[in-house]
C-alpha cells in the first residue's frame, strides 16, 4: 500500500541495566510449585525475541518470582518488558514487576525480551529451584522436542495426530498434545485422536514431551488442520472481497477488529489482509508487538464480549481476529508483509529467498496464533524498481521469491501479493516477471489507485484512481484498465487479478477549476496527512460534483478531491465482473463509514 499513519505505541518498555550489578536475592518461595518455560518467538538473523512463562502449578499463591539462566558468550538481552532483567556476565536474572508478581494457583505470566547472538538459555532456575516445577535432578536433562505432528483420518469432528518420538537421557514418560496453544491431552504413545471438533474449522497442533522427572522439553513444530464439512456460514459469493486492516489503526484512528462487526462489513467480505509485518535483514518479523498480541481489550471493546485477562497467552489484534473468525467462519486472514514503508528489506530477502520464506512461515505459524492466519501476502513496492527506495534485485527476483514462498507454505495456504498498477510502457509492471510469478500465487492485489496526487503540488488535478484513460490524462497507462490489460498480456489469468479500491481521496488546494486538469497551490488539508482524507469525511465535507473515467471528483471552495463513492464502486465492480477478474480489494477498512457503505457497494457489485 502507498501510505501508512502510525502513532507511537503507548506502552512501557522497561529496562535494562545491561552491565548487571544486581546481586541475587534469596528465593521468595520454593520452586517446587511453579514452572518457567522458554520459547524463542522470533529470529531475524542478527537478533531474536525470547519469552519466558512462569506458571504457578501448586495449590498456594506465589507471591513473587525470579527466573535465572545462563547465555553462552556472545548472546545477551538488549531490551525487555514485563520484568526487570539484569546480568552478571553471562548469567541473567529476571524479577517480577510490582503488578505481576502474585500468581494464584494455576495462573501464569509471561515476560519477553529482545536479544542478540544465537545462543539458547541453559541452567534455568525459578526462585532458586528447578524450572520444571519439581525437585532438581542432578544430571537429568529435559527431553528434546518431538517431531512435528502429521495429521490423518480428518473428519468433520476429529483428526488423528502422529509424531516421531522425543529423546531423553533418562527416558520419555509421556507427551502433552496442544491445540491452538492449550493442552488437550497427555498420552504415553506417539499418536492421539482429537474428537469433538467443529466442522469446517481450522486448528493448529503441537506436541511437548515429559521425562520421568516430569520435566518438559521444547514444543514441536505446528501442523495446521482443517476439519471437513461446510462451515456454519457459507462464504458470501464466489468472488474475493478483501480488505486491509492496519495494525496501527488501533491508535490515532481508534479502529479495532470489532468495528468490522458493528459496521456490518464482516458479513460482506471474504478475506482480510493484516498489515503490516516488517521485513528486516531479509526476514519476516512482527512490527508492533503491543498492537499485534499484547494490547488488552475490555468486554465492550472485544468481538466476543469477553474482557482480556492480564495473564492470557494471546491478546491484541491477533486475538480479536481469532474471535472474529469464530463468529464469521467464512473469513480468511492473511498476514501482509512490507508495504510502502517496509519494502526496503525485500531486496535482501531476495538474495536468499528460501531463508526468507522460512522466516515468514515461522511468524505466520507461531504456535500462539497459528490458527489466526490462513496465508501470507507480500507487498513489495517495488521489485527491480523505485518506490520509497530503489531496488536493483533484477527482473527474476519477484518470481524467485514467490516460488520460495509457495514451496515453504505448500498448497494449503494462501500466498498472494500486492503489486504495482503502472501500466505504462516500460513502467513498473515491465520491471519484474509478474507473469512468471503468477503460477505460484493465488492472486494479485493490483493497486489501481494513487496514480495522481498532490505530490505534484501545482497539479494538474486528476483522479487518483481512474478506471480508464480519458482526454487530458497526464500519463498514458496510469489507469486500471491499462494495468489489467498489461498483466493479462503477460500471462496472468484474469481470475488471479483483484481490482483495487481506495477508501480515501487525494486532493489539492488553491484550485479554481471544477473540472479535472486545473492548477493548484499545494495539497489540501487532511486529518492525518496533507493531500489525503478518508471517504467517511469527504462524503460530507466535500461531496462529489462530477465523475470522470469511472471515479468521482469534488470541487468545494478552493479544494479539489477525487475519490470513489458507492456509485462509482458499482461501476468498477461491473467492469471487474465483465473482465472475469477474481474480485476486488480495498485499502483500508477505517476509511469507510460507520455502517460500511463502501464495503456494501463492493459486496453488492460483485454478486
Amino acid at each position: 500500500m502507498r501510505f501508512r499513519h502510525k502513532a507511537a505505541a503507548g506502552f512501557a518498555t522497561l529496562l535494562l541495566p545491561l552491565s548487571g550489578l544486581v546481586a541475587l536475592a534469596g528465593p521468595a518461595q520454593a520452586a517446587t510449585s511453579a514452572t518457567a518455560t522458554y520459547a524463542k518467538t522470533q529470529d531475524w538473523g542478527s537478533g531474536f525475541e525470547g519469552k519466558w512463562t512462569v506458571k504457578n502449578t501448586g495449590t498456594t499463591t506465589l507471591n513473587s518470582w525470579t527466573v535465572e539462566w545462563d547465555f553462552p558468550s556472545g548472546t545477551k538481552v538488549t531490551s525487555a518488558w514485563d520484568a526487570t532483567v539484569t546480568n552478571s556476565g553471562d548469567h541473567w536474572t529476571a524479577k517480577n514487576l510490582g503488578w505481576n508478581g502474585t500468581l494464584a494457583p494455576g495462573a501464569s505470566v509471561s515476560f519477553g525480551f529482545n536479544g542478540s547472538g544465537s545462543g539458547s538459555p541453559t541452567g534455568c532456575k525459578l526462585n532458586g529451584g528447578s524450572c520444571d516445577g519439581g525437585p532438581e535432578v542432578p544430571g537429568d536433562a529435559a527431553p528434546s522436542a518431538p517431531g512435528t505432528p502429521t495429521a490423518s483420518d480428518i473428519t468433520d469432528t476429529s483428526v488423528k495426530l502422529s509424531w516421531s518420538a522425543a529423546t531423553d537421557d533418562k527416558g520419555v514418560k509421556n507427551y502433552d498434545v496442544l491445540r491452538d496453544g492449550a493442552k488437550v491431552a497427555t498420552v504415553t504413545g506417539t499418536s492421539y485422536t482429537n474428537t469433538g471438533l467443529s466442522k469446517g474449522t481450522d486448528y493448529s497442533y503441537t506436541v511437548q514431551a515429559r521425562d520421568t522427572a516430569d520435566q518438559t522439553g521444547p514444543v514441536s513444530g505446528a501442523v495446521k488442520v482443517r476439519t471437513t464439512g461446510d462451515t456454519e456460514e457459507p462464504p458470501p459469493g464466489d468472488k474475493v472481497k478483501l480488505g486491509y486492516f492496519t495494525e496501527w489503526g488501533v491508535y490515532g484512528r481508534n479502529y479495532h477488529v470489532k468495528n468490522l462487526v458493528t459496521s456490518g462489513s464482516a458479513a460482506k467480505i471474504t478475506h482480510i489482509n493484516y498489515s503490516f509485518g516488517n521485513v528486516k535483514n531479509g526476514q519476516c518479523t512482527v512490527d508492533d508487538t503491543f498492537a499485534a498480541y499484547e494490547k488488552a481489550y475490555t468486554a465492550d471493546q472485544s468481538v466476543s464480549g469477553t474482557a482480556d485477562t492480564w495473564d492470557q497467552p494471546l491478546r491484541g489484534n491477533f486475538n480479536q481476529l481469532r474471535q472474529l473468525k469464530a463468529k464469521y467462519p467464512h473469513i480468511k486472514v492473511l498476514y501482509s508483509f512490507g508495504g510502502w514503508t517496509y519494502s526496503g528489506g525485500f531486496g535482501q530477502a531476495a538474495q536468499n529467498a528460501a531463508a526468507f520464506a522460512k522466516s515468514c512461515k515461522q511468524v505466520v505459524e507461531d504456535p500462539r496464533w497459528a490458527d489466526v492466519f490462513d496465508g501470507i501476502d507480500i507487498d513489495w513496492e517495488y521489485p527491480n524498481a523505485c518506490g520509497l527506495t530503489c531496488d536493483t534485485s533484477g527482473p527474476a527476483a519477484f518470481k524467485n521469491l514467490s516460488q520460495a514462498l509457495r514451496a515453504e507454505f505448500g498448497k494449503d495456504y494462501l500466498v498472494t501479493a500486492a503489486i504495482t498498477a503502472d501500466g505504462s510502457e516500460g513502467g513498473k509492471i515491465d520491471a519484474a516477471d509478474y507473469g512468471g510469478a503468477a503460477q505460484y500465487l493465488d492472486w494479485y492485489n493490483v493497486m489501481t489507485y494513487d496514480y495522481f496526487g498532490a505530490w505534484d503540488k501545482a497539479g494538474p488535478t486528476n483522479p487518483h484512481s481512474p478506471l480508464t484513460s480519458y482526454n487530458g490524462i497526464p500519463k498514458e497507462g496510469f489507469n486500471s484498465a491499462a494495468a489489467i490489460a498489461k498483466l493479462k498480456a503477460k500471462g496472468v489469468p484474469a481470475s488471479k487479478l483483484l481490482l483495487g479500491i481506495g477508501f480515501y481521496g487525494r486532493g489539492w488546494t488553491g484550485v479554481t477549476q471544477s473540472a479535472p486538469g486545473g492548477t493548484a497551490t499545494g495539497p489540501a488539508a487532511g486529518t492525518y496527512e496533507a493531500g489525503i482524507e478518508d471517504y467517511k469525511v469527504l462524503k460530507n465535507s466535500c461531496p462529489a460534483t462530477g465523475t470522470i473515467a469511472g471515479t468521482a471528483y469534488a470541487h468545494c471552495g478552493t479544494n479539489w478531491w477525487s475519490y470513489d463513492t458507492p456509485a462509482t464502486i458499482n461501476t468498477k465492480m461491473a467492469w471487474a465482473k465483465n473482465q472475469g477478474l477474481g474480485g476486488a480489494f480495498f485499502w483500508e477498512f477505517s476509511g469507510d463509514t460507520a455502517n460500511g457503505e463502501l464495503v456494501s457497494a463492493i459486496d453488492g457489485g460483485l454478486k
